[in-house]
């Protein structure tokens, strides 16, 4: 299972690298699994100008819980770290994303393909009513492949049958470029 974990406002943990320790304690603790994390890195808010920078990271694990499951306890989570949903893409306390259970793609691969092509102006106005993996824009955004390098490179998307490498890869430098790790 693969997750991306963001935040750009301080919570319960009075900054956003707090709130992503935070979450990855939480998700330990929650999912009872050991956790591959990646770094900390800051990365540009998505879309830009929408908020502060955010504070990113990945994790991989095994987990014996289904997608539909994880997925509510993400949701959990983030509700018990003051996560409320009003706007899509905008500032937030913490962001969990569930971008991967092995190689299953939810619902099917009709309904992937659907939320993959959509529009960027699509993307932003519309919210899927059900679960979609692997996520569907996961191959465009490096807020989330940077960090997937330090944790699973060698996964491969089950649609694309890419790895994060190679999808790392095919990046812009300077897409690349705006995302820091944080020293510890």
């Amino acid at each position: 299972m693969l997750l991306a974990i963001g935040a750009n406002l301080p919570g319960h943990s009075d900054s956003p690298i707090g709130q992503v320790r935070e979450a990855i304690v939480r998700l330990r603790d929650m999912l009872g699994v050991s956790l591959s994390q990646s770094r900390l890195f800051r990365t540009p808010c998505f879309p830009a100008g929408t908020g502060p920078d955010f504070v990113n990271a990945a994790l991989a694990c095994q987990t014996s819980h289904d997608a539909p499951t994880v997925l509510r306890l993400l949701h959990e989570v983030e509700a018990q770290m003051g996560r409320e949903r009003h706007n899509r893409w905008g500032a937030r306390v913490i962001d969990i994303d569930l971008l991967a259970h092995g190689q299953q793609v939810l619902p099917d691969l009709a309904t992937w393909q659907h939320w993959a092509g959509l529009a960027p102006d699509q993307q932003a106005r519309l919210t899927p009513d059900r679960l979609i993996l692997p996520h569907p824009r996961l191959q465009d955004r490096a807020f989330v492949l940077v960090p997937l390098m330090d944790v699973a490179p060698d996964w491969v998307h089950p649609v694309l049958k890419r790895s994060v490498r190679q999808m790392h890869a095919a990046l812009g430098a300077d897409e690349l470029a705006e995302i820091r790790p944080i020293a510890d």
